[in-house]
C-alpha cells in the first residue's frame, strides 16, 4: 500500500479524541511517582556547592547514626565496580582521531566539576530523614577555578582543566563542507552579509521531574527499574552493557505515563544506575523523586551556542556560498547524545530550503563547569534554523528586498535535491507555505497595523522564518558510519486476538504525543476495524520488542512504518487464510475496508472471521499455516523526513518598558500525512509556545565567576503562559514523504524550530529605525529597553522595574 491509497482510508485524516486523555483527566494516570513497592526505601543525592573542586574527604559519621538511615554511598563506593555514563555518539576531528570522552562516574570520583554533581546517594526509610542525613554529611572541598562559557573554556586552557583527558578543555573540532569552494565564492561575491548571534541555554522543565524507582529480586537475580523515560530499551542497554555489566534479559525498565520529556528524559541518567545498583546492595526496593530546584540543577540543558556566520550573494541576491563557526557549551560531561546536536543533527541542516551551492561549517565543542547539555526539543535543527534564518533575513535588508522576496528568490523547487551538506530532500513545496503563510497573516494590511501602533506610540515589526527539519533520523548504517552506537530503526509487533480486536507493541514511547490514539487509528484505518477495538502498549522492556524509543519527531515516521510493516504480515496470512475459507487463490483475495473478497464474485467475509479462523484453525490445513495471527517487524528508514514551513510574527514593543507583546502569529507547515489533525495542531501550538518562551523569556545563566546557576528557580526563569499569547493561525499543506508507507513526516519540534528566529526577526524590524542593528535571545522588556537606550531612541522613560519587567506579568529574566 502506497502512501497515497492510506491517506485516503477512513479514520486517516480524522480528529479524533485522544484515548488516553480518559485517564489522565480523571487522575487514573500511573506515572513513576505513582509506583509503590514493598519495603520501598528513598533515596537522596547530595550535590556538589561548587562548580569546580577537589574531594578532600567525606565524612559521613554522623549522617549513617541519624533515624532511617538504610545506607550511603559515595564514589569510593562505586570506583572500579562499574564503568561512567557513556555517550552514544562518537565524533571525528578532521584529522580523523577520535573526540575526548573523559570518564563521567556515577558518583564524583575526586572532583565535580558542575553545581548539582552527584557527591552521595543516601538512602533512607522516608524522603525527609534520606534529606536530612544528607544535609549532615560533611564534605571538604578545595576550590578551583570555574570555566563557565565558551570562550573561558578556550582562554583558561593553561588553568585547571575539568578533566585530565581534555588538558585544553576541548571535547573536539568538526567540519563540513568544501573550504576552498566557500572561499573561492566568497572571493567573487557581490555581497557578503555576516552575523555573529548567541542561541542561548534553555532548562526544559516537564511538568513531570525525573523519577526513579529501582527494585532487585533476589530469587532470580533480577533488576526492575521504573523511570519517567522516552526510550527505555536504550536506557537499559546503556546502564548494562556499558556500566553495570549485567546481562541484559536480567534488567527490566519500565517507563510508565510520562509527563512530558522534550528531550531531557532520552538519556541515562547517573541517578537510575545508582538506584539500580544500590537495590541490591541493600537488598531493597528504593525510589527517587527530583524535586524542581533539582530538576534546574541537574536535568541535561539544552541549545549553548555561540555562531560566526556569513552569507554570500550575487547582485540579485541570489546565495553563492555560506560559511559558519560555532562554539558548542557541552558542559561538565558527554550526555548520551551531546556531541551529534551541534554535528550531524545541527550543521546538515543549514542549507534550509534554499539552493546555496556551497555551505563549509566549522565546530569547536567545549567543556565547561556547568550541567551537561543535550538535545532540547529541536536537537540541533532549532539552532540552526535560528542562525539561518536570522542571517537571510539580514541578507534582504541589507539588499533593500523584502523577507519573503528574498526567500523566494532562492527557494529549492526541484526535487529530489541533494544539500552541500549530506542530507538529500525528497519532496517539498516551500513557495506554497510561504504564500499561504502570508495569506493567513494578511500580510498586505502590515503598513497600516504599524501606522496604527505608531500613533500609539508603539512600534511594530513583521519577521519571517522559513524552516526545514530533519526527523526520523537514518538510516542505521549511514549513522553508524557518521559515530552512532546504537540502531535507529523501530519495532513493531501486532497482535490480533480471536475477537478481531487488536493490541499493538510499540518500540516508540508516547510522553504527551498521544500514540495510544494516532497508532490506533493507523491499524484500524488498515484492518477496517474501529478505533476503539485497538489497544497500544509502549514503554515496557519486557513485554515489547526492542525499540529505540522517541525523540526526533520519529514515532509515526518510524514507529508507524514499523507498524505498517507487521500489517503486510498480518494481511498477507489473513489473505491465506480467507483463501480457503472462500476456496480461491490467495492471489486473487482483496482486502478493503476489512472485508476479503474474490475478485469478479459476491463471496466476502469480514476480518473477524478471518481471525477466529486463525485461533480456531478447524477450516484450514494446519501442515500450511500456523495457527494465530501474531507478526512483529522492524523498519529502519532509508533517509530522513524532512517537514518544512514559513511562520510569520507580527510584534509591538512599548517604547517605554520595552515590553514585547506577540500580536500575530502564523505558522504553516508540510508535515506530509496527518494522521489526527488536533494532535498535530496541539504539538504545534506547544512547540511554538516553547519556541517564543525562548525567544522572549527563558534564559539559563550561570555566574561566569563562581559557575553558580543564577537562574535556578522559577523566581529567575521565566516560563511562557497563556496570557502571553495570541490564538495562533495555523494551516498545513502536503507533499507526502516518498519513502515511508505512511508518507508522514513528523510534527513534534517543528514549532519550536520555526518560531525563534520569527518572533527575533520581528523585534530587530520594529527596533531598526531606532538604530539597534542587532539582538540576541530572550527579548526581554530590560534587555529590549537597553538596546533602544543604546540605539538612539528618543524614548526617555525608563522602565519602573527593569530586571523583572520579562513579561506582561512582570515575570523575571536575565
Amino acid at each position: 500500500m502506497g502512501a497515497t491509497d492510506f491517506a485516503k482510508l477512513p479514520h486517516i485524516g480524522e480528529a479524533i479524541r485522544r484515548k488516553e486523555d480518559v485517564r489522565f483527566l480523571t487522575g487514573a494516570g500511573n506515572y513513576t511517582d505513582d509506583v509503590l513497592l514493598p519495603n520501598q526505601a528513598h533515596a537522596f543525592f547530595l550535590r556538589s556547592p561548587h562548580a569546580h573542586a577537589a574531594i578532600r574527604s567525606i565524612d559521613i559519621s554522623a549522617a549513617e547514626k541519624m533515624p532511617g538511615v538504610v545506607g550511603i554511598f559515595s564514589g569510593k563506593d562505586i570506583d572500579g565496580k562499574m564503568g561512567g555514563l557513556p555517550c552514544g555518539w562518537l565524533i571525528n576531528n578532521p584529522d580523523g582521531s577520535p573526540m575526548k570522552e573523559p570518564p563521567h562516574p556515577i558518583l564524583a570520583i575526586g572532583k565535580v566539576r558542575y553545581v548539582g554533581d552527584h557527591v552521595a546517594m543516601v538512602v533512607a526509610e522516608t524522603a525527609e530523614q534520606a534529606r536530612n542525613a544528607g544535609e549532615a554529611i560533611v564534605v571538604d572541598y578545595e576550590v578551583l577555578p570555574a570555566v563557565v562559557s565558551v570562550a573561558d573554556a578556550a582562554k583558561k586552557a593553561g588553568g585547571v582543566p575539568l578533566h585530565e583527558a581534555a588538558p585544553d578543555n576541548q571535547c573536539y573540532k568538526w567540519t563540513l563542507g568544501d573550504k576552498a569552494a566557500v572561499d573561492a565564492a566568497f572571493a567573487s561575491a557581490a555581497h557578503v552579509t555576516k552575523l555573529d548571534l548567541v542561541n542561548n541555554r534553555l532548562i526544559p522543565n516537564p511538568i513531570e521531574p525525573r523519577v526513579a524507582v529501582a527494585g532487585y529480586n533476589r530469587a532470580g537475580d533480577e533488576y526492575t527499574l521504573y523511570v519517567a523515560n522516552q526510550n527505555p530499551h536504550v536506557e537499559r542497554l546503556l546502564m548494562t552493557a556499558f556500566v553495570l555489566g549485567l546481562p541484559e534479559h536480567k534488567v527490566r525498565v519500565i517507563a510508565p505515563d510520562v509527563g512530558g520529556g522534550f528531550g531531557s528524559k532520552i538519556y541515562l541518567y547517573a541517578e537510575d544506575v545508582a538506584l539500580t545498583w544500590g537495590s541490591k546492595q541493600l537488598n531493597r526496593n528504593i525510589k527517587w523523586t527530583s524535586d524542581r530546584s533539582e530538576a534546574f540543577l541537574s536535568d541535561a540543558h539544552g541549545r549553548d551556542h555561540v555562531s560566526h556566520a556569513e552569507m554570500a550573494m550575487d547582485k540579485d541576491g541570489k546565495f553563492l556560498a555560506m560559511r559558519v563557526h560555532t562554539d558548542a557549551n557541552l558542559g561538565a560531561y558527554l550526555s548520551t547524545f551531546s556531541t551529534a546536536i551541534p554535528t550531524i543533527l545541527y550543521a546538515t541542516l543549514l542549507a534550509g530550503q534554499y539552493t546555496t551551492p556551497q555551505i563549509y561549517v566549522e565546530v569547536d565543542a567545549w567543556f565547561t563547569n556547568t550541567a551537561p547539555v543535550d538535545a532540547y526539543r529541536g536537537a540541533g535543527r532549532p539552532e540552526a534554523t535560528y542562525l539561518l534564518e536570522r542571517l537571510v533575513t539580514r541578507c534582504g535588508w541589507e539588499l533593500g528586498l523584502d523577507q519573503a522576496e528574498i526567500r523566494r528568490r532562492n527557494f529549492i523547487r526541484e526535487w529530489p535535491y541533494q544539500t552541500p551538506v549530506a542530507l538529500q530532500y525528497d519532496i517539498g513545496d516551500y513557495e506554497a507555505c510561504l504564500t499561504r503563510a502570508q495569506e493567513l497573516a494578511e500580510v498586505g494590511g502590515f503598513d497600516a497595523r504599524r501606522a496604527q501602533s505608531e500613533k500609539q506610540g508603539k512600534l511594530r515589526g513583521i519577521g519571517y522564518s522559513s524552516y526545514i527539519e530533519a526527523c526520523g533520523l537514518a538510516p542505521s548504517n549511514i549513522a553508524g558510519a557518521l559515530g552512532a552506537r546504537a540502531g535507529l530503526f523501530e519495532a513493531g509487533e501486532v497482535r490480533v486476538h480471536p475477537t478481531g480486536s487488536v493490541t499493538v507493541f510499540t518500540g516508540s514511547h508516547s510522553h504527551g504525543q498521544g500514540h495510544e490514539t494516532t497508532f490506533a487509528q493507523v491499524v484500524a484505518a488498515r484492518l477496517g476495524i474501529p478505533v476503539e477495538n485497538v489497544d497500544v502498549v509502549h514503554g515496557d522492556t519486557g513485554r515489547i520488542p526492542f525499540g529505540m524509543g522517541t525523540y526526533g519527531s520519529r514515532s509515526i515516521s518510524v514507529g508507524g512504518a514499523a507498524i505498517m510493516r507487521a500489517l503486510d504480515k498480518i494481511e498477507a496470512k489473513a489473505k491465506k487464510i480467507a483463501a480457503h475459507l472462500m476456496e480461491a487463490s490467495d492471489a486473487d483475495i482483496d482486502f478493503v475496508n476489512g472485508e476479503f473478497s474474490v475478485k469478479g464474485t459476491d463471496k466476502k467475509i469480514p476480518f473477524g472471521q478471518v481471525a477466529l479462523t486463525a485461533y480456531v484453525p478447524h477450516n484450514y490445513p494446519l501442515d500450511k499455516l500456523e495457527p494465530g495471527l501474531n507478526e512483529t517487524a522492524f523498519y529502519d528508514p532509508t533517509n530522513f523526513t524532512y517537514p518544512s514551513g514559513t511562520y510569520i510574527c507580527e510584534v509591538e514593543i512599548d517604547k517605554g518598558t520595552g515590553e514585547v507583546k506577540i500580536d500575530r502569529f502564523t505558522a504553516v507547515d508540510d508535515f506530509g500525512t496527518i494522521i489526527n489533525p488536533m494532535i498535530v495542531e496541539g504539538q504545534v501550538h506547544g512547540g511554538i509556545v516553547q519556541g517564543i518562551g525562548q525567544a522572549l523569556m527563558e534564559n539559563c545563566v550561570y555566574d561566569n565567576e563562581t559557575g553558580q546557576l543564577l537562574t535556578g528557580s522559577f523566581m529567575d526563569y521565566a516560563m511562557p503562559r497563556a496570557g502571553d499569547f495570541p490564538n495562533f493561525k495555523l494551516d498545513t499543506i502536503c507533499t507526502p514523504c516518498t519513502h515511508n508507507p505512511l508518507g508522514t513526516k513528523g510534527c513534534g519540534e517543528a514549532g519550536a524550530i520555526g518560531s525563534p528566529p520569527a518572533v527575533i526577526n520581528a523585534v530587530l524590524d520594529a527596533l531598526r529605525p531606532l538604530g539597534v542593528a542587532d539582538f540576541d535571545m530572550p527579548a526581554s522588556p530590560a534587555r529590549v529597553w537597553e538596546a533602544m537606550k543604546k540605539g538612539g531612541t528618543s524614548a526617555t522613560q525608563q522602565p519602573q522595574t527593569p530586571s523583572l519587567a520579562a513579561s506582561t506579568q512582570g515575570r523575571p529574566a536575565v
